[in-house]
């Protein structure tokens, strides 16, 4: 089954309305036309109507339809005329941004406040905070990489991964309590759950869009990005330790041997908000074929390697991504 959303119908007031106002609240009611698409490729046409805030993103969850509604988190089940409101968290500080699911996991990116790990329980049909992180970000994309993994965007030109420790997720699954005494364990006013962050990499511009796929056929499975300005861009993880070392040893020696021409110091750049954190450059390694001949033999003798191995290596990595 596919939920597609068709349009909003809002009047010209209410657009001039929220252009101007200082809150998200629209005056009035917000109808949104939705289609399901069933397998056999039956339409059957919902209309729902919002009372004062509109859906900023919907996901087709467990045969429901979620979707984020300024700081709140609705459940909505299929009826035959209606969506049907079946649950609600309401415990986001700000504004829901991104909603993905996976399991009874949904995962909430908030406007300022970054990644919301809720927990579903199917049996009295309840949303809670399970985890939560405690770097602020401004997400503006997400993609789910596993169970216990997320990868966003922020309006400043980041994108991190952040991961909910093993242990931690064992003790979210078996809860025993579903969550009723989580303001008793509640650690820095939030869940009692943190993620951590296992990378993190500023590209300099708004990531708008993320996606999980290849760029070539047969090619390494990659994060794919979009930003503001139209730049695609791709990170790749690594297979092998060997690939590692070759690409931390080369980014360290261009560092030197290739600075920026305005003088910045190639990591205060790529940290410029946050500390650049497991991810290696790959557009700094590729200026080594810009460099001259003393330049890539110096390199080269201090690698144990010859500019050629190092040419055709950095030729393998760019053929196994795109």
């Amino acid at each position: 089954m596919r939920v597609q959303r068709e349009g909003t119908a809002l009047g010209l007031s209410q657009i001039i309305d929220s252009l101007f106002a200082h809150t998200r609240l629209a005056k009035g009611r917000l109808t949104s036309a939705l289609t399901v698409q069933t397998e056999a490729g039956d339409c059957c046409p919902y209309i729902v109507q919002y009372i004062a805030m509109y859906a900023t993103d919907t996901f087709f969850f467990c045969n429901k339809l979620i979707a984020g509604v300024g700081n709140a988190l609705r459940l909505y089940e299929f009826g035959k005329k209606k969506l049907l409101r079946k649950a609600e968290c309401a415990d986001f500080p700000n504004f829901v941004t991104t909603i993905h699911g996976s399991g009874d996991r949904v995962y909430v990116g908030d406007v300022q406040e970054s990644f919301h790990y809720i927990k579903y329980k199917k049996e009295d049909s309840t949303l809670y905070v399970a985890a939560d992180d405690t770097t602020p970000r401004h997400v503006t994309s997400a993609v789910p990489l596993d169970y216990d993994t997320m990868c966003g965007g922020d309006k400043f030109g980041n994108v991190f991964v952040t991961r909910l420790t093993k242990d931690a997720s064992v003790e979210m699954e078996e809860d025993p309590t579903g969550g009723l005494n989580l303001d008793a364990r509640s650690v820095l006013n939030g869940s009692a759950h943190k993620t951590t962050c296992v990378a993190q990499f500023h590209v300099g511009e708004t990531v708008c869009a993320l996606t999980k796929g290849t760029l070539t056929s047969g090619g390494n499975e990659s994060v794919i990005y979009c930003s503001l300005n139209g730049t695609i861009g791709a990170l790749s993880p690594f297979v092998n330790k060997e690939d590692v070392d070759f690409c931390t040893h080369l980014e360290m020696h261009l560092r030197q041997e290739k600075p920026p021409l305005l003088g910045r110091d190639h990591l205060a750049f790529r940290g410029a908000f946050f500390p650049v954190k497991n991810v290696i450059d790959g557009d700094l390694c590729e200026q080594f074929g810009l460099l001259n001949h003393d330049a890539q033999k110096r390199v080269a003798e201090d690698m144990d390697l010859s500019p050629s191995e190092i040419l055709k290596k950095l030729e393998d990595l760019r053929a196994a991504v795109m």
